[in-house]
C-alpha cells in the first residue's frame, strides 16, 4: 500500500507502515545525504515504536480486556 492509499483508505497503522516502507526505500538510495539519512533513520525508528504501540493496544483490546472476576469481600 502506498502512503497515499493508506491516507485515503487505510488505518493509522497502515499509514505508519506505508511511511516506514517509503522511508526505508529512501534510505537505501546510495546518493542519500548524511543529514537526510540521520533524520530519516530517526523517523523510521519513531514509526516503528508507534506501530508497536498500536499493535500492543490492539492486542489488549482484542483479548476482550481479559476481565478478572471480583473476589468476595466482607467488611470486618
Amino acid at each position: 500500500m502506498t502512503v497515499t492509499e493508506a491516507v485515503e483508505s487505510g488505518s493509522l497503522r497502515d499509514q505508519y507502515v506505508a511511511m516506514r516502507a517509503r522511508i526505508a526505500k529512501a534510505i537505501d538510495d546510495p546518493n542519500m545525504r548524511g543529514a537526510d539519512l540521520a533524520a530519516l533513520s530517526r523517523r523510521m525508528h519513531e514509526l516503528g515504536r508507534e506501530i508497536a504501540v498500536l499493535d500492543a493496544r490492539e492486542s489488549e483490546e482484542g483479548d476482550g480486556g481479559t476481565a478478572t472476576p471480583d473476589e468476595h469481600w466482607e467488611a470486618v
